[in-house]
């Protein structure tokens, strides 16, 4: 998946005539990816989702690594078998499932299943990827995207000094971390739940990082109170929460929300895909500041 077979023709027909198919295919969209473009491919019997996309520099995402990491997802029984993959192309068995919601998420019994998958993803995925893996540490993919944002045309905000400042202060206080592999972008519908098990899907921005951030962007993506916070954390760590692990929470949530805010900025600089990048960017700037002016946060 490292030479482009995008550009070749629209996505809808690339997944059309992959080599992999029996016989002609009719792609049928599937909404709801904004960096790749998907389909479900019905051939010979059996039923498909077709991921098209390319390398995209500006967001850290590798394709080729994207691939290795589905793989070592599906060794471990969190995500879809990878059956056949060209560059610019990945193709992985459908799940009849039902995709979770925000409000699925939240609720006790559901975010249970979901923190125990997250730790199983922390704890076995490294056994089973092969080949070189990234490291995601949401500083310095906030520091990319300051740069890209205030360098780029479009509507930056004029705060980006003071995103800048926040940024640094954040990262001072998470301080040094023990790294696990995480999923990077725990948004509700990412998880599938086929009545038995659960499972984790788009691995694009998988790597190295602190637990707690991904703990923190569930969190954040999925809007929990503290209470819903706290299952999640008992569940996880399997103990009592203490003060260290609240603080540590937070202050990822913060970086979890000022990530998300850049990366919807550059978003709107430079994508084509037809969303409203700017509300998404606007709400998720107010749901910072709210969040950041309540740390206390040592200078």
């Amino acid at each position: 998946m490292t030479e482009s077979r995008v550009s070749d023709g629209s996505p809808s027909q690339v997944a059309a005539r992959l080599s992999c198919w029996s016989g002609p295919v009719q792609p049928e969209p599937l909404h709801g990816g904004i960096t790749n473009t998907n389909f479900v491919v019905r051939d010979g019997g059996d039923t498909f989702v077709v991921r098209i996309g390319d390398d995209l520099p500006l967001h850290g995402i590798i394709r080729r690594h994207e691939l290795a990491t589905c793989k070592a997802a599906h060794d471990c029984g969190l995500s879809p078998e990878i059956v056949h993959h060209e560059p610019g192309a990945m193709v992985m068995r459908f799940i009849d499932a039902m995709t979770l919601t925000e409000d699925d998420i939240r609720r006790p019994e559901t975010l249970r299943r979901v923190a125990e998958l997250i730790r199983r993803c922390h704890t076995e995925m490294p056994r089973h990827l092969r080949g070189p893996a990234l490291m995601f540490w949401v500083f310095e993919t906030c520091r990319n995207y300051l740069e890209t944002a205030g360098s780029s045309p479009g509507r930056p905000p004029d705060d980006l000094g003071e995103l800048r400042n926040c940024n640094e202060a954040l990262e001072r206080a998470v301080g040094p971390m023990l790294p696990v592999f995480c999923h990077n972008d725990l948004l509700a519908a990412n998880f599938l739940d086929d009545g038995e098990s659960l499972w984790l899907l788009d691995w694009e921005y998988a790597g190295w990082n602190s637990a707690y951030f991904d703990l923190a962007n569930l969190a954040s993506n999925n809007q929990m109170d503290p209470e819903q916070e706290a299952v999640l954390l008992e569940t996880y760590f399997g103990r009592r929460v203490e003060p260290r692990d609240l603080t540590q929470l937070r202050t990822m949530k913060c970086a979890s929300l000022l990530r998300e805010t850049l990366w919807s900025l550059v978003q709107e600089q430079h994508s084509s895909v037809d969303f409203d990048y700017a509300t998404y960017t606007d709400d998720h700037l107010a749901r910072f500041r709210a969040d950041y002016a309540g740390l206390d946060l040592n200078p």
